[in-house]
């Protein structure tokens, strides 16, 4: 069905398969794994469209299966970042005259490539290189991605067809939307193929040109991305993907003049610290940069005593664990009333008992490894500190294993004060801290949930109580942007939960949705006139 300006394809989101035993998908991913697993590849870095290679190679393994080598890819140095902008400012004329319909055609075949193709490909690099199970890597490197590049597209088409409402006798009034003048930094996370690959498409679908700097522990997937955008006519020079470390990609791009906008997914700490740069060297560009960036959370599921419990542990188990917690809006903190506590715990244990941990290989595994060493070690120390505090116990789980790959058991920590270190510190790995609270003490709780942390990404409420539902909805407004009712706080869709937080969680605009696409342009009023005065007097002049 076709419909709107240009009739621009309206979007749906991309199916999500099922990854069941006797299914043909199931097959053709297992047979991407292997082929995968098989072959030691060459990772080049893409400037104005040619493959470049250094003289340092960098090796990468499966999180799970640190001793297999996947590939190596090229490092990269300042020189290269300096190459990658001259190239983008090379390739931005031709692409910001092209027609929007026609880099709309691009990413349009981009979904369709990636929907089809390339499914297992990338849903295979996604399992291998950041070690997510089949049904994760599907509904992030299959659907997400896809789901941005189409509905970005129908907010792009929306975006242009906004126009002044007015256009008196003898005016014409009209609003282009320019993109920004230079270039533009995305710098992607390692957590999210979706993500890594939106960042810079959304900005390069508006007219602009990007170097894209990936998370390291991204690149095998990243390489894919690139592989599909070349296939689907990304012009040489608009995007451009460089392996290099953040000082180096930093000292570069943020003292360019022609530095124009950074869209950033990380750490809160690192964001911070980019905002301080741009600030500093302010005088050095040539306009003001478009600071976009979504970043830490410490997500919280409050459960009301008159919670659903086969409810709430689903939401709990699932909204912590899926990945490992290794999601901006993965459940880390949740607030239980002491009536329903002894009953949830049970389920809680039951159910993480059940969950099988192991390499993305086998589909049985829920749980795989987490991303690295240092954040395995970091998570471990946590989990250890719960173990010797007076303040915390660890009640589930709390066993890890790096000989192999980066394992760390589900881990349930309780508690014992309302500001213990894992209840407001963001972690990024399977450890859920849970509070339990006095029934009573209710309200109490809604201001210790919303005070106890910096962030404000997502968060849900869990309750069969309209009121209580209301009441938490209004007392909790700031503190999640993405807020859930009756459900896990993560799992956002593209086209139905807009995402991103404020406070220490990031700018708040809103991936998947034209509220970010707008941040990509710099609108010009244009006023035509066709019958223009030609006396500078006015009536009032005149005399009497």
């Amino acid at each position: 069905m076709l419909k709107g300006f240009f009739n621009v394809p309206v979007p749906t989101n991309e199916p999500v398969y099922s990854y069941a035993p006797g299914t043909k998908e199931r097959s053709l991913l297992k047979e991407a794994i292997a082929a995968a697993r098989a072959t030691e590849i060459d990772i080049p870095m893409y400037i104005a469209g040619k493959e470049v290679r250094s003289d340092k190679k960098v090796k990468i393994t499966p999180p799970h299966d640190h001793k297999h080598v996947l590939g190596y890819y090229h490092q990269g140095t300042k020189a290269h970042v300096t190459d990658a902008i001259n190239a983008a400012l090379a390739a931005k004329e031709d692409w910001e005259n092209l027609a929007w319909e026609q880099r709309a055609a691009i990413f349009l075949k981009a979904a369709e490539l990636i929907s089809s193709k390339y499914r297992y490909k990338l849903n295979a690099a996604t399992m291998l290189g950041q070690s997510k199970n089949p049904y994760q890597a599907e509904i992030d490197s299959a659907c997400e991605i896809a789901d941005f590049l189409r509905f970005n597209v129908k907010y792009m088409s929306e975006i242009y067809e906004q126009q002044p409402p007015i256009s008196p006798k003898n005016v014409w009034n009209r609003v282009e939307q320019r993109p920004l003048e230079g270039f533009v930094f995305a710098l992607t996370p390692f957590n999210f193929t979706a993500i890594a690959g939106n960042l810079p498409t959304s900005v390069a679908m508006m007219g602009n040109v990007v170097v894209w700097k990936p998370s390291n522990a991204q690149i095998y997937s990243a390489n894919v991305l690139m592989e599909i955008f070349q296939e689907a006519g990304v012009p040489d020079g608009v995007i451009n993907l460089v392996y290099v470390s953040g000082p180096d990609a930093g000292d570069v791009i943020f003292k360019h003049p022609d530095f124009a906008g950074i869209h950033f997914t990380g750490s809160t700490g690192v964001f911070q610290d980019i905002w301080k740069t741009i600030g500093e060297n302010i005088h050095l560009y040539k306009t003001y940069p478009r600071i976009v960036g979504e970043t830490g959370g410490k997500d919280f599921i409050l459960a009301h005593p008159s919670a659903d419990l086969n409810v709430l542990n689903t939401a709990l188990v699932r909204g912590a664990f899926e990945f490992q917690g290794q999601k901006c809006s993965a459940a880390s903190r949740a607030y239980v009333p002491k009536s329903l506590w002894k009953e949830l715990k049970a389920m809680m244990e039951k159910d993480i008992k059940s969950f099988k941990m192991g390499g993305t290989e086998d589909f049985s595994n829920f749980i795989n490894a987490v991303i690295d060493e240092k954040a395995f070690d970091k998570i471990t120390k946590y989990i250890d500190r719960a173990k010797d505090s007076k303040d915390a116990e660890v009640i589930i789980g709390g066993g890890y294993d790096k000989s192999t790959g980066y394992f760390i058991e589900p881990t349930v920590i309780e508690a014992k004060t309302g500001d213990y270190e894992t209840l407001s510190e963001e972690l990024f790995g399977p450890v859920l801290t849970v509070y339990v609270y006095e029934d009573k003490k209710w309200a109490e709780t809604l201001k210790l949930v919303d005070s106890t942390s910096i962030y404000a990404l997502t968060g849900s409420i869990i309750s069969q109580d309209r009121y209580a539902i209301a009441e938490a909805s209004q007392a909790l407004r700031h503190a999640a942007g993405n807020f859930y009712i009756n459900d896990k706080c993560t799992g956002a869709v593209v086209g139905q939960q807009p995402f991103g937080g404020a406070r220490g969680s990031g700018t708040n605009d809103k991936a998947g949705s034209m509220i970010n696409l707008l941040r990509w342009v710099s609108p010009r009023t244009i006023k035509e006139t066709f019958n223009p005065d030609t006396d500078y007097r006015y009536p009032f002049l005149s005399a009497e």
